[in-house]
């Protein structure tokens, strides 16, 4: 039997080993095939960063026709549940107790100064504590009394407005859907945890079981070895990809305007990338407790929190914006991101995924050496 068929055969039984634990590890099945059906509802349905029926106090001191008017438009948003109070300090024990998010109060002179002044002062109070919920909830104020103001003069209750109208348009999110920018990014969490936290247990779980010197003394060669603790999750990854791509175009209508062959290529880029540093992991601990403890706080975490995925990582500070740039997913988010809602723009995903191939490299060289050293 030549050299070739023997590594041949030699692999075969690493991957059928490997293939069987899977089988006989219910956690392995659970995040590889239950996780990504979970995580799709919860983004899709759960979470959301365009929040509505916020509740609001109303006040409104003005008993104009003007007044009443405005206050319709918020009963009728679909973005406020409004409570209509008698007083500004009814609504601020409200606001204090945490029922309503924020306080639309009209004052007695809004009709006079609407008349005489062309303009009608309304106050906005609005709880602060999350700064971006009040940012949100402060624009759907704004745009709810720009739409009473453009109905108002389309009637010709009031004089025509200046010549220059700003008209925005929003480019790659039209609807400014939140789960469209989620539910692409919740690619990088099933990939990072199948990548990562498992990957980080199975040369630990060898060594902790004792196993690992049965391997050794067969004619195994670590590169054989490297392959059969690999290509098992490689598909398993793969295929928790495949389940997120398709909830989000098929459930929640995300649109994917760029390449699936790209997708599917890049995508597998980053998941070696995180396989190989789930490897590392392994390869350098001999417990399997401490290699999920690492594989989550230098794994998941940073996925979670550093790759842009919940916000922008332009509005944090240097060090953390430097620090990002280690980070795998920083740059599968931003090739997940410009697939799904931009397209196959080349000069942002070849940038992005230079990184990524460099990493997988980078992390598989790093493992060789540690095991070349055990079986030293």
């Amino acid at each position: 039997m030549n050299r070739q068929a023997s590594s041949l055969m030699r692999m075969r039984g690493l991957l059928r080993k490997e293939i069987l634990q899977i089988r006989r590890d219910p956690s392995s099945i659970l995040l590889a095939l239950v996780l990504p059906v979970f995580l799709i509802f919860i983004f899709g349905y759960g979470l959301s960063l365009n929040p509505t029926l916020v509740p609001v106090a109303i006040v409104s001191d003005d008993h104009s026709e003007d007044a009443r008017q405005l206050t319709s438009r918020f009963d009728l948003s679909p973005y406020f549940s409004p409570v209509h109070v008698g007083s500004l300090r009814q609504a601020e024990v409200l606001l204090d107790q945490g029922q309503v998010d924020a306080i639309i109060h009209l004052r007695d002179n809004f009709s006079a100064d609407l008349l005489q002044q062309g303009l009608g002062p309304v106050q906005e109070i609005i709880n602060g504590i999350d700064a971006n919920r009040a940012r949100l909830i402060q624009g759907y104020t704004m745009g709810t009394v720009q739409k009473w103001a453009e109905l108002r003069q389309s009637r010709g209750e009031t004089e025509a407005g200046p010549q220059v109208v700003i008209k925005p348009r929003i480019w790659f999110n039209e609807t400014s859907e939140s789960r469209n920018f989620l539910v692409p990014g919740l690619i990088v969490l099933i990939m990072t945890l199948i990548g990562t936290l498992l990957t980080a247990l199975v040369i630990a779980r060898e060594w902790e079981r004792g196993t690992m010197e049965a391997i050794l003394v067969t004619p195994v060669r670590i590169g054989e070895l490297m392959v059969g603790k690999t290509l098992p999750y490689f598909f398993l990854g793969m295929l928790g990809m495949g389940m997120a791509v398709t909830g989000g175009v098929w459930i929640f209508d995300v649109p994917l305007r760029g390449s699936l062959v790209l997708l599917v290529l890049l995508s597998a880029v980053f998941l070696l990338a995180s396989l190989g540093f789930g490897l590392a992991i392994s390869a350098a601990m001999r417990s399997q407790f401490v290699a999920a403890q690492i594989s989550v706080i230098a794994g998941f975490l940073p996925a979670f929190f550093l790759s842009g995925l919940l916000f922008d990582l332009e509005s944090t500070p240097k060090p953390i914006q430097i620090i990002s740039y280690i980070i795998p997913a920083r740059y599968f988010v931003e090739i997940s991101h410009t697939l799904f809602l931009a397209g196959n723009v080349g000069s942002v995903l070849w940038r992005a995924a230079l990184p990524l191939a460099l990493m997988a490299v980078l992390f598989f060289v790093v493992v060789r050496r540690k095991l070349s050293k055990r079986l030293e």
